[in-house]
């Protein structure tokens, strides 16, 4: 846990760091900048699996994150179970992400550690399927409805980081 006057770390992840992890890291970071919260707080994501480590992001999550504005500089990365000393947050995208994660966790802190992303969705109705799908083998749609997702749920995310800063002044 980080102790007062460190950063807030975040760390998302999805399947293999080059579709949604590092979209909603961008989308994260960029919130963060907006609200002046950039140096509170430090981003970063991965991959429960290694099969990309050290490739840039899929060339539809750098299209479409460009498209809307977004940087799309990144190097994936596989999630260790020794990252768990590290962030305050760990954010899955989907519910297995979620499952691997937590079954990664050292102990059950770590493990609370892990949320869906989409639980942040405050506009999201109660019962709502939390999953950010996987676009990686359709079109750009698929991209384009994942850069959305990540949007919403962001904005609850910061609403919780800010509420986190806050608890530990």
């Amino acid at each position: 846990m980080t102790t007062a006057g460190a950063p807030l770390r975040v760390c998302f992840v999805c399947t293999g760091n080059i579709c949604r992890s590092p979209m909603a890291e961008q989308v994260f970071r960029a919130r963060l900048a907006e609200a002046g919260l950039a140096g509170l707080v430090e981003t970063d994501s991965a991959g429960t699996g290694g099969w990309h480590e050290g490739d840039g992001a899929d060339e539809r999550t750098v299209s479409v994150l460009e498209s809307a504005g977004y940087p799309a500089t990144h190097t994936a990365r596989q999630f260790r179970p020794a990252w768990f000393a590290s962030p305050d947050l760990v954010i899955a995208l989907d519910a297995g992400h979620l499952r691997a994660l937590r079954r990664l966790a050292p102990g059950a802190e770590d493990a609370a550690k892990v949320r869906l992303l989409r639980s942040f969705d405050p506009a999201l109705p109660a019962g709502a399927d939390l999953d950010v799908p996987d676009p990686y083998y359709g079109g750009t749609e698929g991209f384009e409805e994942c850069l959305a997702m990540c949007e919403a749920a962001c904005d609850g995310l910061l609403d919780a980081v800010r509420r986190q800063l806050s608890a530990r002044r």
